[in-house]
């Protein structure tokens, strides 16, 4: 099993930036797809970001293309998301997820472990 720590939230101004990092533990880390998603309030949680096990192929959600970058460094198990121009709407609760897979996905289903998640606030 992997253990996930999402860190990097806070309360930014619109326009602003923030860096979010999840920190992993666990043997298989390195060589599962991982990915991003969110939960705002009253709302289902969507996805974000992913990432193959290499870094080669990566995916984003139309919300947040072009203003968000994912990416890993498997030497130091961690995972990033660099969010540019932040909105108002990007205010959630973001959570790093880890699959076994080496493969793709962006399905929330193919996902078995998660962090606790980040709160991401966006002041208009």
């Amino acid at each position: 099993q992997v253990q996930l720590v999402e860190s990097g939230g806070g309360l930014v101004q619109a326009g602003g930036s923030l860096r979010l990092s999840c920190a992993a533990s666990g043997r298989t880390f390195s060589r599962g797809a991982k990915a991003w998603f969110r939960q705002a309030p009253g709302k289902e949680r969507e996805f974000v970001a992913a990432i193959n096990w290499s870094g080669g192929n990566t995916g984003y959600a139309d919300s947040v293309k072009g203003r968000f970058t994912i990416s890993r460094d498997n030497a130091k198990n961690t995972l990033s998301l660099q969010m540019n121009s932040l909105k108002p709407a990007d205010t959630a609760l973001y959570y790093c997820a880890a699959r076994q897979s080496p493969n793709y996905s962006d399905v929330i289903a193919d996902f078995g472990s998660w962090g606790q998640g980040t709160q991401v606030t966006v002041s208009s």
